[in-house]
């Protein structure tokens, strides 16, 4: 429901364990270190546990895809089961033959011998066999014991099954039973998977929030992750719904930032128990947001406020009148989110009907009322409302896409009608909508849509068409203005949108082992730039790749994290000489 409004690909919070939102953090991966650890050992028992969505499942699903090629895994979790019921479960998942239909009923002891037959056999072919069981503090006394009586076969060498259990902290106490010392004896490895920490938290959320797609503002601020951490307690299922309902909590009131009020009222909605007042008699979100999709599709026509440029207030006077063009208010209407537009983040779409044309499905752009910002002497402007005026309002810096327009135009192109980002993909212009500052800019040496924050509650844009020591060049209404770098700083959050020409058969990111043209394309730039051999075509992402990309990286002041992104793409084109638009044009 929110994904459009905050411009996200999909909700970044769901609490499905999709592989694409993996996060390690320092924790999770030393609980995958000692998983790796007892499959290399030869031992017996592995414990993993951890709190109630600490993240056990997510380490075991990695796990399970970094073993060896010559381990045979089987997985069960379900593990409510009797004792026959558990060795059948067994010799289903690693495929074992049991005796055919008709000679009889499997007792205990043929699902035994078939299990030791199989095992000695794998033994001899150099394989190695691991059993899994999630949620093993359902086990019950006399299955851990047939567990125990399954390792006991082994070779001078190593034990030819070992077992892996995850639970949940019971599991431990379990284990700590007199009559499962024996069983407890034969755990080479255990590790409790605990919280994530404050820090942890913020890195937890804003890298869903990067792979869901966003690219602009959060929509949680930093100053809020201690919030998070408390309310959630660090476990990460618990902050997936917080952080989900919180999303729809500003969607409903048309925040562009979750704010401490929308996050106590998201953690007594979803953690059942009321937090600092938030009662069980109010409607929940999920109310509000049918209600008011359903309104939105019904019609609700769109006016997006307009800013006029307010010039450097630290090196000119502010003389005369400045228009500021407001969206009308709705007569009776709830301030609604408006589902049928994608807008970037960062921007609060306004409903907007015109009193007089509170039938029509459409509203013309600028026939709104407006309010008029008179400065006074001492440059702080005061506010008189106007009458409505018929004539079109200038856009002023109010919205972003007359202003990607204009960086189209500056590598060559006239973008078709549409949503920018979308049609310039059809002209191999993709979009970079991210956060890096001043800096980065310099760095990445291109022009870019900025977002400028002089009022909080309405973010501006100006197109950013060259940078240098004295400050910064900026297109406004076509006009062109000079900003100082300090003065740019005090309203500049970071944020900008830039154009970029991706390499032939380009994925979001390429990574360790990845291999296809772009990775070639990735070898055969860094391999020109560092002077050495051309590269084999449709070689993988290799340790030796990987650590000249680091370095490149590194060298270049990115992020040295081994993921070629859209940026690490941009500076290798640029050193390359490619031809396009600079910040800084090559004399």
């Amino acid at each position: 429901m929110y994904t459009q409004f905050f411009s996200l690909k999909q909700a970044p919070f769901s609490i499905a364990p999709d592989p694409r939102y993996l996060f390690m953090s320092e924790r999770h991966r030393e609980a995958l270190a000692h998983l790796l650890y007892g499959v290399g050992s030869g031992g017996g028992f592995v414990l993993l546990t951890g709190e109630i969505g600490a993240g056990k499942t997510t380490v075991c699903r990695c796990f399970m895809e970094q073993i060896p090629a010559n381990c045979k895994l089987a997985y069960i979790f379900n593990p409510k089961l009797s004792v026959e019921e558990l060795l059948l479960s067994v010799c289903d998942e690693f495929g074992i033959t049991l005796a055919p239909p008709g000679a009889g009923a499997v007792t205990v002891k043929g699902y035994v011998d078939a299990v030791n037959r199989y095992l000695l056999d794998s033994h001899g072919q150099g394989n190695n066999n691991v059993l899994v069981i999630d949620e093993a503090q359902n086990l019950s006394a006399d299955v851990l014991e047939q567990l125990r009586l399954l390792t006991n076969l082994e070779t001078n060498e190593r034990k030819l099954l070992q077992i892996i259990l995850i639970g949940q902290p019971e599991l431990r106490t379990m284990l700590a039973r007199p009559e499962l010392e024996q069983l407890a004896q034969r755990v080479i490895a255990r590790y409790h998977l605990g919280p994530l920490t404050e820090a942890e938290t913020g890195s937890y959320i804003e890298h869903r929030l990067a792979v869901a797609g966003a690219t602009a503002r959060s929509p949680f601020p930093r100053r809020l992750m201690g919030r998070v951490h408390k309310l959630a307690k660090g476990v990460p299922r618990r902050i997936n719904l917080l952080c989900d309902r919180a999303l729809l909590g500003a969607y409903v009131e048309n925040q562009p930032q979750v704010t401490p009020a929308i996050l106590r009222r998201a953690a007594g909605e979803v953690f059942a128990a009321p937090v600092n007042g938030a009662g069980a008699g109010r409607r929940t979100w999920p109310q509000w947001g049918a209600g008011l999709a359903a309104g939105a599709l019904a019609g609700v026509a769109i006016s997006a406020a307009a800013w006029q440029w307010l010039p450097e207030r630290d090196t000119k006077k502010v003389s005369g009148a400045i228009s500021r063009t407001v969206p009308a208010p709705v007569a009776g209407a709830a301030r609604a989110p408006v589902v049928a537009s994608a807008a970037p983040a960062g921007v609060v779409p306004s409903a907007t009907v015109a009193s007089g044309i509170a039938s029509s499905a459409t509203v013309t752009a600028g026939v709104v009322p407006s309010a008029t910002v008179a400065a006074s002497a001492t440059g702080a402007p005061s506010v008189t409302v106007a009458a409505a005026s018929s004539a079109p309002a200038s856009d002023g810096g109010a919205r972003p896409e007359p202003l990607l327009r204009q960086l189209a135009a500056l590598w060559g192109q006239t973008l078709p009608p549409g949503e920018p980002c979308q049609v310039a993909a059809k002209l191999n212009l993709r979009c970079l909508q991210t956060r890096g500052g001043v800096e980065e800019l310099r760095q990445l040496d291109r022009p870019a849509v900025l977002t400028l924050h002089d009022d909080p509650a309405s973010p501006r844009y100006v197109l950013l068409t060259a940078l240098d020591a004295s400050g910064a060049t900026l297109a406004v209404d076509g006009k062109s203005q000079h900003l100082s770098l300090a003065a740019l700083a005090a309203r500049y959050d970071g944020s900008y949108v830039t154009f970029w020409r991706a390499p032939r058969s380009w994925r979001d990111e390429v990574t360790d082992g990845d291999h296809g043209p772009d990775v070639d394309w990735l070898a055969k730039h860094l391999s020109q730039l560092y002077g050495l051999k051309k590269p084999v075509e449709n070689q993988a992402l290799d340790a030796a790749l990987m650590r000249r990309l680091r370095e490149f990286q590194a060298a270049q002041h990115l992020k040295a994290d081994g993921v070629a992104g859209p940026k690490t793409f941009i500076r290798l084109h640029q050193l390359a000489g490619a031809r396009e638009p600079r910040l800084n044009p090559p004399r």
